[in-house]
This record gives C-alpha cells, sequence and structure tokens, in this order.
C-alpha cells in the first residue's frame, strides 16, 4: 500500500483526469466496490434456510433481498450525490463504517422484524460502492476512462456474482450469521486499505443539498440519453433481480431439492460475464457505446427467452440450460451497465456523482421491483413465469436502446 501512497499525495485533493490512475489505485477501488455491492447479494443464496430458521413465508422472506435493494436505491438518490460537494474520499470512509455496523446488525439479529431493518441499512450504506465508481472515472484520463471504468466495474460485478457463491457455501457449512460477520470482517479491511490509499477528491459543485438533489430532476429533464440509459438498464434490472431472488427457492424445491451451496454455486457461471466487462468498456471506447447497449440488452433477451425452455427438458437438461443462460444473461446486462456508464460519464464530468445517481436509482428501482415479483410470481406461477416475466422486460429494455434509430437497428 505504501507504493500507493508515495504516487498520491492525499493533502492535495485530486482533479478530473489529472491522475494517471496507477494499477495498484485502479485494484483497491475494484476490490472496494466489489466488497462494498456484494453486501446486497448475500442473503440471496440463504433465503431458503432463513425463511425456515426465522418462520417466514416464501414471499415475506422476498422482503429481505427487496428492502435491500430499495434501501441501495434511496441511499444513492440521497447520499450519491454528496459525491460531487463532498470529498469522496471522507464519504467513502465514513460509509464503510456505518457498512459494517449494518452487517453485525443483520448477524445479531433476533427477530425477522429486525433482519428487515437491518437488510434496509445495508443498502443505504453498500452505496460507498457507487462513490467509488465515480472515483474511478475521476482519476482515469479521458482515453482510458471506459477501460479503467470497466476494470472497476468487473470488481463490483465479481463482488455481486461471487457473494453468492461464498454465502451459499458459508450458510450452509457455517450458518447464515456467520456469514454477515465475514461480511463485515471484508469491508472493515477495505476502509483501513482505502484510508491509507486513496487521494482526496476536490469537489465539483457548492450546491447546497437541497439544490443538490434538486439538479438530479434537471439533470434527467435535460438530457435524454441519460433518461433513456436509465430506463434500459432498470427494465433489465429487473429480469436480472427476479431470477436471483428466485433461484435458491427454486433450486430448494422440487424436483432439485438442492441446498443453498448449489445456488450460490450459480454465481460462478455469471463470473465469466464479469470478467468481460473490461472488454466491454474498450469496445464502447472504440465502437461507441450505443451499440454495445443494444448487444447486451439483445444478449439477456435471448438468454431469458432460452430458460423458458426449461419445463420442457430432463432435470439435468434445466441445470446446463440454467448454467448457460446464466453466463449470457449476465453478460448482457454488465455489458450493457459498462456502456450506460460510458455514455452517461460523458454528460457533464462536473456532475458525474450525480448521473450516475440517476443511472443507478434507475438501476436498483428495477433490481427492487424484480425481487418482489420474482418472489410473488414464482409462488403463483412457478420458474416459468419468472422466466418470461424476465424475458419481456428484457425486451422492452432493448426497445428502448433501439427507439431512436428502430428503422437502422440490427443488433
Amino acid at each position: 500500500m505504501s507504493s500507493i501512497q508515495n504516487m498520491h499525495d492525499k493533502s492535495a485533493p485530486t482533479t478530473p483526469g489529472s491522475d494517471p490512475a496507477p494499477a495498484a489505485l485502479v485494484l483497491l477501488l475494484a476490490s472496494g466496490a466489489g466488497l462494498a455491492v456484494a453486501s446486497l447479494y448475500y442473503s440471496q443464496p440463504m433465503l431458503g434456510i432463513l425463511a425456515t430458521d426465522m418462520g417466514a413465508s416464501t414471499v415475506d422472506v422476498g422482503f429481505v433481498p427487496t428492502l435491500t435493494q430499495l434501501g441501495y436505491a434511496l441511499g444513492i438518490l440521497l447520499l450519491a450525490p454528496l459525491g460531487d460537494r463532498h470529498d469522496r474520499r471522507q464519504i467513502i470512509l465514513i460509509k464503510a463504517l456505518l457498512l459494517v455496523a449494518a452487517l453485525l446488525a443483520a448477524a445479531w439479529a433476533p427477530s425477522f422484524t429486525w433482519l428487515l431493518a437491518a437488510s434496509l441499512a445495508i443498502g443505504l450504506t453498500a452505496t460507498l460502492a457507487q462513490d467509488i465508481v465515480p472515483a474511478a472515472a475521476t482519476l482515469a484520463p479521458a482515453a482510458r476512462r471506459g477501460k479503467v471504468v470497466g476494470t472497476v466495474m468487473t470488481g463490483l460485478l465479481l463482488g455481486i456474482l461471487l457473494s453468492r457463491v461464498v454465502s451459499g457455501f458459508v450458510a450452509e457449512h457455517f450458518g447464515w450469521r456467520c456469514m454477515f460477520v465475514a461480511a463485515a470482517t471484508g469491508v472493515a479491511i477495505i476502509g483501513i486499505a482505502v484510508w491509507r490509499g486513496l487521494p482526496r477528491f476536490a469537489p465539483t459543485t457548492t450546491l447546497p443539498y437541497r439544490a443538490l438533489l434538486g439538479s438530479l430532476w434537471a439533470l434527467l429533464q435535460r438530457h435524454a440519453s441519460l433518461r433513456q440509459a436509465a430506463l434500459a438498464q432498470g427494465l433489465l434490472s429487473v429480469g436480472f433481480s427476479a431470477f436471483w431472488s428466485t433461484l435458491a427457492v427454486m433450486l430448494h424445491g422440487q424436483p432439485f431439492g438442492m441446498g443453498s451451496a448449489v445456488a450460490g454455486a450459480f454465481g460462478l457461471a455469471g463470473a465469466v460475464g464479469a470478467l468481460a466487462a473490461p472488454l466491454a468498456g474498450h469496445l464502447a471506447d472504440r465502437r461507441g457505446p450505443e451499440l454495445v447497449t443494444r448487444l447486451g440488452a439483445g444478449l439477456t433477451t435471448l438468454s431469458f427467452a432460452a430458460l423458458c425452455l426449461s419445463p420442457f427438458l430432463s432435470t439435468t437438461g434445466q441445470l446446463c440450460l440454467l448454467v448457460i443462460g446464466t453466463v449470457g444473461f449476465d453478460l448482457g446486462v454488465q455489458t450493457a451497465l459498462i456502456a450506460h456508464q460510458t455514455i452517461v460519464y460523458s454528460i457533464d464530468p462536473g456532475a458525474r456523482s450525480r448521473l450516475n445517481a440517476v443511472l443507478f436509482v434507475g438501476m436498483f428501482m428495477g433490481m427492487a421491483l424484480g425481487a418482489t415479483l420474482g418472489s410473488t410470481v414464482l409462488a403463483h406461477g412457478g420458474w416459468l413465469a419468472v422466466t418470461t416475466m424476465a424475458t419481456a422486460f428484457s425486451l422492452a429494455a432493448w426497445v428502448v436502446r433501439c427507439w431512436p434509430s428502430a428503422s437502422k437497428c440490427t443488433a
């Protein structure tokens, strides 16, 4: 870590594009984003165990990921814009401390109501990931911004996907409470690393807090590309969240009868897609992000549509199709997200935290809606209904991306 400190004088605020973003610092940011956002997803493979341990129904236990995603959306809306007004380094450190406290509260939850409250708090404070990504965009030179953001997003996306692998294994062998304690420990470690290695960031606006929040709506009204990006990513997120919020419950039942470790292991399949994030950023830099968003939405739609064939296959065939489909839609969703961020960060360098907030509020509103709809649809219509719903929302996102030039869209 000392090498990072030597490359940065933390007493001197960083200005946009003034830093070459050395590899060690990019790795630190990627790790921090991954560990922070992983906190949102640890519960998903554990829902079957949580329902049994807490005496909750299938529908009720679905509120755990729903409140976590809702808290994240609220945190992005209310807290992430502060990154333009204050030093991002200080904000990241404060949120890391609060996230540790929220994770420990979940670990020691004496009741299901307490766990729901802790889940909301985890979502609110895990938004430190959305302070880290704009920090990476600020440190990166314009010519490499897509690649650097893509690299940091690889860490974030691997955090999302591998969190399910880790939590599924830990919950099955050591209990779900142990998973939350381990998560708190990881965030505490990354907080110390950020305190030692991340430079200060100069604020880019002096707007008061209320005016800062009001500017979010002004930015949304002013920039059609921002509206399109937030809507399309939000629609993709509905199907994404519905799948991951119901997978553990579906595999827990018949004909599979599998534990949380197997459900979590599907995160390994999704991780293949996450590793392609830097390539998506590089492609967005070279070929234009609009094309990449269409490719991502199209791949997501086709992958979910393929999963609709599951009821017509044998048990082994269904599992193989699940793996293939998971790789496909995760790659599609993540490719679209990298391209959308490239579009959004190019709108106004001085408002990156607020632009990022608008994009991710749309995304995590979709996540929260997907978690709620997924549990309800699974309970009343089964797995085929879940995959059909995911296909429909992904197709809607593809239409949104093609809308400005629908007659010319070939992706």
